[in-house]
């Protein structure tokens, strides 16, 4: 399939959904169609916690997956985050928390990307702006740095509850954020690397190792990129207990 004719299918399938519709029209947000099969097959949860949530792309298809979850978003920029609230203003069971996740609360710099949704904690790699243009730094902004704990208790993770991670080679440390309330997860879903995108990110084989050592093992690979060489550059990672 070409790029031309996943982007064509991708509209296809976002006009087929009035919510979808609706956020690409007046908010220009683009729902994670992509998502929805791998979402669908993980049957009724509950609770999302949506780390690295952007403009809330992955947050539409799960409302449109889970119609009576409870959706927890986190992300760090003012920009996308002004955008999520307007897609979803009127769905009282989404919430957004304006910070990153991480293992100590704080503040931290966030490299700005040339494409909002490749920004991270983590400075942009050579690789990176290599294999997608357009991805380079164009500044530095100061975020607020949670952990899990921070903004929600242990009581507001109904299950089944689903651990979504988007957050561009900060995945061990979002996930160290994480920890003390893993065991309330059901699964984790994950973009993570093969090669190195974000300079000193931990990459594919020590999340699935540091995942595996708390009771959630690899269930799935999704949406596999590949470089001109043909080796693996990243993929949505699936994890379940």
């Amino acid at each position: 399939m070409t790029v031309f004719t996943a982007k064509a299918r991708k509209l296809v399938d976002i006009l087929a959904v009035p919510v979808w519709r609706g956020a690409l029209r007046r908010q220009g947000v683009a729902a994670g169609v992509e998502h929805a099969g791998v979402l669908r097959n993980m049957g009724s949860v509950r609770t999302v916690v949506d780390i690295g949530a952007n403009r809330g792309q992955f947050a539409l298809v799960a409302r449109h997956c889970f119609a009576d979850a409870r959706i927890v978003s986190f992300e760090p920029l003012s920009g996308p985050a002004a955008r999520w609230r307007a897609v979803f203003a009127s769905d009282v069971s989404a919430t957004l928390v304006e910070a990153a996740l991480g293992p100590q609360a704080g503040e931290a710099q966030v490299h700005v990307s040339g494409r909002d949704d490749s920004s991270s904690l983590l400075p942009i790699g050579v690789r990176q702006s290599v294999l997608f243009p357009g991805t380079e730094e164009v500044g530095i902004a100061t975020v607020r740095v949670l952990r899990l704990a921070d903004a929600l208790q242990t009581v507001d993770i109904i299950a089944p509850a689903l651990l979504k991670l988007d957050v561009q080679g900060f995945e061990l440390q979002a996930l160290a954020g994480c920890e003390e309330m893993l065991d309330h997860f059901d699964w984790v879903y994950a973009e993570c690397s093969f090669q190195e995108l974000y300079t000193g990110q931990s990459l594919a084989d020590e999340v699935i190792a540091w995942l595996r050592e708390r009771g959630l093992r690899l269930v799935g690979v999704y949406h596999m990129t590949y470089d001109a060489r043909g080796q693996a550059v990243q993929a949505d990672l699936l994890f379940g207990r």
